[in-house]
């Protein structure tokens, strides 16, 4: 069976018969049906949906549920480690992952970014080896955003995509040669709450974010992927346990038969951006092994991971301004060293991480420091072993470039580097300790940039320029997460003054005095979001989860 490319008419598999008087398993359209929705949302793709989540909804459910337990533990003590039931993993030499797909094979840049239609042409246009087309922290969540970032991958894929800004100007693809396209759905955390799904016995719930994202890319772009000489691949986002992995490969094998599609067509790159995930790493690839092409070190979610299950551990896990974690500090080390070790192992290609500088074309001085930061970021990556890199700026492309170009050469990849030489212990992952001061500029710089980057977000914009850095949603997160952990660890900064609520109320205030207002602008709204995730006890687990309920639901 071929996976139809317009109005699907295919005959659909369909699940078992609900139980008498109830309406399930059925996932019902609860948000408005904008212009072109239709061509997403149709009913033979619903049916998709409907299969997904009735096969996999509860397993993920599970999953969440271990992330609690695990977190819980952490939290009372209990260190992570590497797992002694998967040892056997680890010690069989043997085993490799299926590697690159047709159109992965050189990765030495990708560029990221959301999937809106002038973003879409900008990346294509872009000259870089692969998009990371980004559903997840690079993206807000609202209605449009979720089914229009559909709607502009299915017509990017066709060659019909362009577009007009309101100032007339007018977008589309030239490039002879697009980007590779890794599409990344939302992590297994994030609900969708304009698409409701009814279970066999009528309950009702959201429906996964994941299975989302995943399902209607999928469903109406497979077939057109491969025919183009590619295929469906995906970034994975947010996993913390091999468990997680598993299920996802369930969802492609799935996936893949459900359509007659070979197994193994799909490919996956995992970001591994939590604690509990960088313990596992060998056994996510294992999991994933008939589908997977690589890991990515994703240092900002990393970072935010590190934060949030040692919030409550006392002053030993504290860490400094956010300014002062960067990727040389000994525990970032150990983390981005061992998952070159593990993927070159395995042959998976290992991704490097983004940095946040960015230029700006009106200021020299800010473009010649970013090129100058990037390029010592990625000499750093290429050095280490890394075989392709992350930059959030078309500008950016010919700087990372030019390091993995010195170290690769013709190579596709360096996946023959095996790193025998690195040898990294628990400990040195749990070493936190950088030797740095909080100050009272850094405490104000996380207030700042976190109200201004949520209150864009509540606008419909994920990644959003802001003092001459690319912020997302997992830089909110570190942002957000410090000022909650330095107030309840009794943090003081650097001369003297103890960081508590009442002290950063007051840098509320001083913030939202200074920015400049426009009619229609969410400050308001962004400041009661911060307070809710930075001031409160109770520390919610992603700042994104009561943001989205409160202010980015629409009802049809």
């Amino acid at each position: 069976m071929t996976i139809p490319t317009a109005s699907p008419t295919a005959p659909i598999r369909t699940v078992g018969a609900a139980v008498p008087g109830t309406e399930g398993p059925a996932i019902r359209i609860t948000g408005p049906m904008h212009e072109r929705f239709g061509e997403i949302l149709t009913p033979a793709a619903v049916a998709f949906l409907t299969e997904l989540h009735h096969r996999f909804g509860g397993r993920r459910h599970d999953r969440l549920a271990d992330r609690m337990r695990r977190r819980f533990e952490i939290g009372n003590g209990h260190d992570p480690r590497f797992r002694d039931d998967t040892r056997h993993i680890r010690e069989d030499a043997d085993w490799r992952v299926a590697g690159a797909g047709p159109g992965l094979e050189d990765r030495r840049v990708e560029i990221t970014g959301p999937t809106d239609p002038k973003m879409t042409i900008n990346a294509l246009n872009s000259g870089a080896k692969v998009w990371l087309a980004d559903q997840e922290d690079a993206t807000s969540p609202t209605w449009r955003n979720v089914i229009g970032g559909q709607l502009s991958l299915r017509d990017a894929i066709r060659g019909r995509l362009t577009h007009t800004s309101e100032d007339g100007k007018e977008y589309r693809v030239t490039a002879e040669r697009t980007p590779t396209i890794v599409m990344r759905p939302r992590g297994w955390h994030l609900a969708e709450k304009h698409l409701e799904f009814t279970d066999r016995t009528g309950r009702r719930m959201d429906a996964s974010g994941s299975l989302v994202d995943f399902g209607l890319y999928f469903f109406h772009n497979a077939q057109a992927l491969i025919e183009a000489g590619r295929g469906p691949y995906f970034y994975i986002a947010k996993l913390e346990s091999s468990e997680e992995a598993k299920l996802w490969n369930d969802v492609f094998t799935f996936s893949e038969e459900y359509f007659g599609i070979p197994r193994g067509t799909i490919r996956a790159t995992v970001l591994i951006e939590t604690l509990p995930a960088a313990f596992e790493m060998e056994e996510i690839l294992f999991e994933l092994r008939e589908h997977c092409a690589g890991l990515n070190a994703g240092r900002w979610d990393y970072i935010f991971s590190i934060i949030k299950n040692y919030r409550g551990r006392g002053a030993r896990f504290v860490l400094p301004d956010r300014s002062e974690v960067t990727m040389t500090v000994p525990f970032m080390r150990a983390y981005t060293e061992l998952l070159v070790q593990t993927c070159h192992k395995r042959g998976a290609f290992a991704i490097g991480g983004m940095s946040a500088f960015i230029p700006n074309r009106r200021d020299p001085e800010v473009t010649a420091r970013a090129i100058e930061k990037v390029a010592a970021d990625k000499k750093r990556e290429a050095g280490d072993g890394f075989d392709g890199t992350w930059v959030a700026h078309p500008d950016l492309i010919p700087t990372a470039q030019a390091e993995f170009d010195a170290v690769l050469g013709d190579r596709p990849n360096q996946l023959d580097r095996q790193r025998d030489d690195v040898q990294v212990r628990a400990e040195e992952l749990l070493d936190v300790h950088i030797g740095r001061p909080i100050t009272a500029s850094g405490v104000r710089d996380n207030v700042s940039v976190a109200i201004r980057y949520i209150e864009a977000w509540l606008r419909g914009l994920g990644a959003v320029a802001i003092d001459n850095l690319m912020e997302d949603a997992a830089t909110a997160e570190i942002s957000r997460s410090q000022v909650w952990q330095w107030i309840h660890q009794g943090q003081s900064t650097q001369d003297g003054v103890l960081i508590t609520a009442e002290y950063v109320e007051g840098l509320i205030s001083e913030v939202l005095a200074e920015i400049p207002r426009t009619e229609g602008d969410r400050f308001e709204d962004a400041a009661a979001v911060f307070r809710e995730v930075a001031l409160q006890p109770e520390f919610p687990a992603f700042l994104t989860l009561p943001a989205y309920s409160r202010f980015l639901v629409e009802t049809a």
